[in-house]
């Protein structure tokens, strides 16, 4: 708080000098006062490149998904398999909370690509989803031809490759894929990282925001 504090004269009836602002105090307090209006917002997500790819896959519920599914929604998006002894528990454990985060939001969905089809079947899928105890209509692991999911994995820019001498059997990309309701990819994030992940969640709530 600025204190004004004012001396008379009393000799010359006039106002000390010592009342008068000096011109560097009040440009200072113009500049203090301009600062929140200054404050810029920050600059939109990036776009990485679009999902031009149709696809048909079934789900735990044996229902079909294709982008239709996703039409007017925020998604995100990985590829796992359920016998993964490596990295994938861990993913599934921070999407989990991405999944609680938005379990209200239904402009939020998730879609988890199995990168074993043979094992993985609908009712694999439906046993593992169980276990995560989460709603087929908001998160959707899906199943289906395995050129198909391939396919979309490199489409979606994240790595997905049979390996004899990995654990599984498998080595994939531990990320998840943030697309926007226009199918556009706006970010990638480490999936067994928590701090990552929290701004995965912190980003999607921006794009809620976008008009």
């Amino acid at each position: 708080m600025i204190e004004y504090r004012f001396f008379a004269n009393v000799s010359l009836g006039k106002m000390h000098p010592r009342n008068t602002l000096q011109p560097s105090l009040l440009l200072m307090l113009c500049l203090l006062l301009a600062l929140p209006a200054c404050r810029r917002q920050p600059p939109p997500l990036p776009i990485l490149g679009s999902v031009q790819l149709d696809f048909a896959l079934q789900d735990q519920d044996g229902q079909t998904v294709t982008p239709a599914t996703f039409q007017d929604s925020i998604y995100v998006t990985d590829f796992f398999f359920t016998t993964c002894p490596t990295i994938c528990p861990i993913m599934k454990s921070q999407m989990v909370r991405v999944y609680e985060a938005f379990r209200n939001q239904p402009r939020v969905l998730l879609l988890s690509h199995t990168i074993d089809p043979e094992h993985d079947t609908v009712s694999v899928l439906q046993s593992y989803a169980q276990g995560l105890e989460i709603d087929a209509s908001r998160w959707h692991l899906v199943t289906g031809p395995k050129r198909a999911i391939y396919g979309l994995a490199k489409h979606y820019m994240l790595g997905v490759v049979e390996s004899p001498q990995a654990p599984g059997g498998y080595l994939h990309s531990g990320s998840f894929c943030l697309i926007d309701r226009h199918r556009r990819i706006r970010g990638y994030y480490d999936g067994t990282d928590g701090a990552e992940v929290d701004r995965l969640i912190a980003d999607i709530r921006r794009l809620l925001e976008e008009p």
